[in-house]
């Protein structure tokens, strides 16, 4: 990934927060017939140092598991808060009229071996890590132990589990540095103006940059 220095994110702690906040990840690998790009939940374990290890499940008819080369890094991407940026709400727009439109973004790269884990307890312990992280903010979490046990090992019968320890992590934090104060303040205006949850998340890294976003 292309990374110009004022672009780049270089907190762990960051990235883990986007990993965590936003876990669908679009997992890259390389099979006999070349790339392949699944998109697939997984749940971040960043107790293991120096950069965590990344856990999921998938279905056993994807071929992801067994055909995979075992030599090659996996890239499993996550895509923070996007949103496109009118030349608009430049207030140098006034001033100059030089400005155009661009996309500001926030996304997460995760390079590491993909492992695969053919065991029920192992499957059946993700699972429940995964169901007990999203579900904690509802009023009565469910739980996994909620669905009746032949359903779940049935269930479990069905996927194979996937484990990458990452060895590299690149975050880019594309949020309108490289434009002067005004123009910050004024892009921060025009994307919580507009109402959309993703602009006013962008708003806030907007707001707070690349050097201390948390």
């Amino acid at each position: 990934m292309y990374i110009p220095p004022h672009f780049e994110q270089p907190d762990i702690e960051v990235m883990h927060d986007l990993i965590r906040n936003r876990p669908l990840a679009t997992l890259v690998t390389l099979g006999s017939d070349g790339i392949n790009a699944n998109h697939i939940p997984l749940h971040l374990v960043p107790e293991l140092e120096p950069f965590g290890v990344l856990r999921g499940h998938v279905a056993r008819s994807n071929p992801i598991w067994c055909d995979l080369e075992s030599d090659v890094d996996t890239l499993a991407i996550f895509h923070g808060p996007d949103t496109y940026i009118s030349p608009s709400w430049y207030a140098t727009k006034q001033e100059t009229g030089k400005v155009v439109p661009t996309w500001n973004y926030a996304v997460v790269h995760a390079y590491g071996s993909l492992r695969i884990i053919d065991d029920a307890s192992w499957v059946r312990s993700q699972m429940e890590d995964l169901t007990t992280y999203h579900e904690a903010a509802f009023p009565v979490p469910w739980a996994l132990s909620d669905a009746p046990g032949d359903f779940t090992k049935k269930l479990i019968e069905t996927v194979i589990g996937i484990e990458m320890v990452i060895t590299r992590l690149s975050g880019k934090w594309k949020v309108s540095q490289n434009q002067p104060p005004q123009n910050q303040a004024s892009v921060i205006q025009g994307l919580n103006a507009s109402g959309q949850s993703e602009a006013i998340s962008m708003a806030s890294l907007v707001n707070a940059g690349v050097k201390n976003v948390r």
